[in-house]
């Protein structure tokens, strides 16, 4: 069965750092892309960053020069280094993998940072 295993969220103070970490099951092949999404409380689901197989990147406005998406394609695994956290980093964090026309998504890690 196909799965998608986040870890790495918790809590942090304001400028520290977490890092998050996003396993595919080897059921998953040939994964195209993966990528962090958030949703903070009331609001809806948006785009953290993504970085395809091949090592390309795209991050939100807000989290550039702050977080930084890398890949382990022999391990399905990626991971997501957020440093300068803010208050409004806070939000559960969903994984997603993208391979072909399927998608995948985790059930969300909760990163919470205090101010």
């Amino acid at each position: 069965q196909a799965q998608v295993q986040e870890s790495g969220g918790g809590l942090a103070q304001a400028g520290g750092s977490l890092r998050l970490s996003c396993t595919a099951s080897r059921s998953i092949f040939r994964v195209n892309a993966m990528g962090w999404y958030r949703q903070a409380e009331g609001k809806q689901r948006e785009l953290v960053a993504t970085i395809t197989s091949g090592g390309i990147t795209t991050y939100a406005e807000s989290v550039k020069g702050r977080f930084t998406i890398s890949i382990d394609n022999a391990k399905n695994t990626e991971y997501l280094q957020m440093n300068s956290l803010k208050p409004e980093d806070t939000a559960v964090y969903y994984c997603h993998v993208r391979t072909g026309p399927l998608q995948y998504w985790g059930q969300g890690t909760q990163v919470t940072v205090s101010s």
